[in-house]
């Protein structure tokens, strides 16, 4: 009985410290240099495991899409439209910033094969397909999706654009994104294989899931990734080990690798529990969280700002094909809680290091445009070989690398022409999507 008593006390201690702390961190300001929003969510209860800024507004980037997703399962599921449904490419989505299909005007692509693109290849033309098409137009598909949001309990979201390109309008927050993700996972489980699709094949071209980690850590299952200059790279991870699924969101990574180690380490922590994680303060569930009043940290000069050794525009399109690429890897695992951090990391279960294995082989799912075709045409397709670019191309393309790090502090955006079937990658000015805008450059992977 008298050691029970002489550790009550103790932990009352740790406890009162810990809550003392998480509430000190809700009235502090994020430092833009270290801004960085994290949330931890058991998809089932909608419990919250881990919280650091997580209501702070943010620019989603191309999390977005998993709104327009939300919307077009939803729209399905209403039998307004079906996974054959054609869709036509307009003026307005070919016209879209890359990353993109680039199909010409008039195009038919299938609602199930629009999604795939959009969820794969983070295609910002096939987003706006799927608004146009399920909504009438763009804005009155973004007002829809911030309605939606709102009885969803996104209370902080708000939406001008089906894909994530910046404007100052499209905010949302960590726990806002952790609220969809549960909405997606709990509302539409027979669709669930369109988060965690690991490469599509288009033709000849195969293009990986930009989620780095699927197929790299155990049980990851979805969702989607982000960046544009103003946001930092984001990231929502599900994942999914004996029968309990959590959710992992990252918001303002200073790189791809930053973004997918922290994901890892959030969700590691989820699965192995330390038996003085009661210590840890207890969030409640994800709807509960207060919203915080502030505006949405700007993150354009720390992520491609001239001081960075490598623009971090090239450095996102580079990551698209090698989600590992970029440099500050190293700060990856830096506890970004404000919470006393030497006192709660002890409280956590000790993370390996290295959470990701090598990425392997994937079969990629095959996508078309025109009408659903049938099992033996899509084998066909699937039977094609693979695009490889020459040596001389690989060559081209090292050349033009390097002449894009010399150009590195510009605020240029990068247009995808097509030749030969190859992506090729040149510096433009581009105006920003529609709604009151800034010069943040653009690329919402």
């Amino acid at each position: 009985m008298k050691g029970m008593f002489r550790r009550r006390p103790l932990g009352l201690f740790y406890t009162t410290l810990v809550l003392g702390a998480a509430a000190l961190a809700t009235v502090l300001p994020m430092r833009a240099a270290s801004a960085m929003a994290l949330i931890l969510v058991d998809a089932n209860s909608g419990k919250v495991l881990r919280s650091d800024n997580a209501t702070y507004p943010w620019y989603p980037a191309s999390t977005t899409k998993l709104m327009t997703l939300y919307m077009t399962l939803s729209a399905i599921r209403d039998q307004r439209i079906t996974p054959d449904t054609l869709f036509t490419v307009s003026a307005n989505a070919n016209i879209q910033s890359p990353t993109k299909m680039g199909f010409p005007v008039g195009t038919q692509v299938t609602v199930d094969n629009a999604v795939k693109m959009m969820m794969v290849k983070s295609a910002n033309d096939m987003a706006v397909v799927l608004a146009e098409g399920v909504g009438g137009s763009v804005e009155a598909f973004a007002a829809q999706m911030t309605e939606t949001a709102h009885r969803l309990g996104m209370t902080e979201s708000n939406f001008v654009n089906p894909n994530g390109l910046p404007d100052d309008g499209q905010i949302v927050s960590a726990r806002d994104l952790a609220i969809l993700a549960r909405a997606l996972i709990r509302e539409f489980p027979q669709y669930n294989s369109y988060w965690h699709v690991p490469a599509i094949k288009y033709g000849r071209r195969v293009v990986r899931n930009y989620n780095p980690l699927l197929g790299r850590y155990a049980g990851a299952d979805g969702m989607k990734t982000g960046f544009i200059c103003s946001s930092g790279f984001n990231l929502v991870a599900t994942a999914t080990r004996d029968n309990r699924q959590l959710i992992a969101v990252v918001l303002g990574a200073p790189t791809s690798a930053a973004r997918a180690q922290k994901a890892a380490e959030l969700l590691e922590n989820g699965f192995a529990r330390s038996p003085l994680a009661w210590l840890l303060p207890a969030f409640g569930n994800v709807n509960a969280l207060t919203p915080i009043e502030a505006a949405p940290p700007d993150l354009k000069d720390d992520m491609c700002g001239p001081h960075r050794k490598r623009h971090a525009l090239e450095a996102a399109m580079a990551d698209s094909a090698d989600p590992d690429a970029g440099e500050g890897s190293d700060s990856a695992g830096a506890d970004t809680n404000s919470q006393n951090p030497n006192l709660v990391t002890a409280l956590r279960a000790p993370v390996p290091k290295n959470l990701l294995s090598e990425p392997g082989p994937v079969t990629p799912v095959v996508v078309y445009t025109g009408p659903t075709r049938t099992a033996e045409q899509i084998a066909a397709l699937a039977a094609l070989p693979e695009f490889e670019p020459s040596k001389k191309k690989a060559k081209q393309k090292g050349a033009k690398t390097a002449e894009a790090k010399q150009t590195d502090g510009k605020p240029e955006a990068k247009k995808e022409s097509k030749k030969d079937g190859k992506a090729v990658v040149k510096p433009v000015q581009r105006k920003p999507s529609s709604g009151k805008t800034t010069d943040r450059t653009t690329t919402a992977q």
